[in-house]
């Protein structure tokens, strides 16, 4: 099911979607001089599709509604049993290559727990994440995530690693069979603010009740409805992202891995 979600995405998301139009129709312009007018619509639907997408505020659009479904609420008061950090931050293949942990765009992800961390001297530190690339085979780099937080101040017995997950569904259930969390305890999960409702969803349904502590966000708020991207690649990219979110949430919710279609905070008990 893994492999099958990452090819049938490659080929479905937006940028790529539009480049396999653009390239159907050249294709047809030089192999079939009789569809040359098909050839032609099909390359210029794409080539648009990749204008629009690229610098039209659609992704940012798309990103809003699953940043603002779990605001950040302030510093919980009382005892924390644990952290839990998704990973998604990390590059296994250049942290292994490297022999040092190598991070992205979505490093927010690390440092949020480290601040946690001094906040709740007594939380465990949980990261769940494995090696989740179909293409460039690599193990997960769960170890240099280990030896980074000690080197920012965690006590090593306080570091739980899980590095077998590739999805979200996978950190959920796998955390919940490493980690017996008792009645009462609080869990704070960390996440991208764009990333939570899917991975509230995944653990709800793995009955690991958490306190969402989005962060890594990338919209500013309503006022990016209307801001253009000044860089294709970077609108491109930020509609992928989106829209592999709501495939997921949807695909979630079809396969039983989500009781809610688009999970949201809890009721505040009565």
């Amino acid at each position: 099911m893994h492999v099958l979600s990452c090819v049938l995405f490659f080929l479905v998301q937006p940028s790529h979607f539009a480049l396999i139009l653009v390239g159907a129709g050249l294709l047809l312009l030089f192999i079939r001089p009789a569809a040359a007018r098909t050839g032609k619509m099909l390359a210029a639907t794409g080539f648009l599709s990749l204008v629009v997408l690229g610098f039209s505020p659609i992704g940012h659009a798309l990103l809003l509604p699953l940043e603002e479904r779990f605001p950040q609420g302030p510093m919980p008061a009382g005892k924390v049993a644990g952290i839990i950090m998704l990973g998604g931050f990390e590059d296994p293949g250049v942290s292994q290559a490297r022999g040092a942990l190598a991070l992205n765009e979505s490093a927010e992800r690390l440092m949020a727990p480290i601040l946690l961390a001094r906040k709740f001297p007594e939380a465990r530190i949980v990261f769940t994440g494995g090696a989740s690339d179909i293409f460039l085979r690599s193990d997960s780099a769960a170890p240099f995530v280990a030896t980074f937080l000690t080197a920012a101040g965690v006590a090593p017995d306080r570091i739980v690693l899980e590095g077998k997950s590739r999805n979200t569904y996978e950190n959920a259930i796998y955390t919940r069979s490493l980690v017996d969390s008792g009645p009462g305890e609080r869990w704070l999960l960390v996440t991208s603010a764009w990333h939570m409702p899917r991975a509230v969803g995944a653990f709800r349904r793995a009955g690991f009740d958490v306190v969402p502590w989005p962060t890594d966000y990338r919209t500013r708020g309503s006022a990016d409805l209307l801001q253009p991207f000044d860089k294709m690649t970077e609108g491109l990219r930020r509609t992928d992202m989106a829209v592999r979110e709501w495939i997921g949430l949807a695909a979630y919710w079809l396969l039983g891995r989500s009781d809610s279609l688009f999970p949201g905070p809890a009721p505040n008990p009565a």
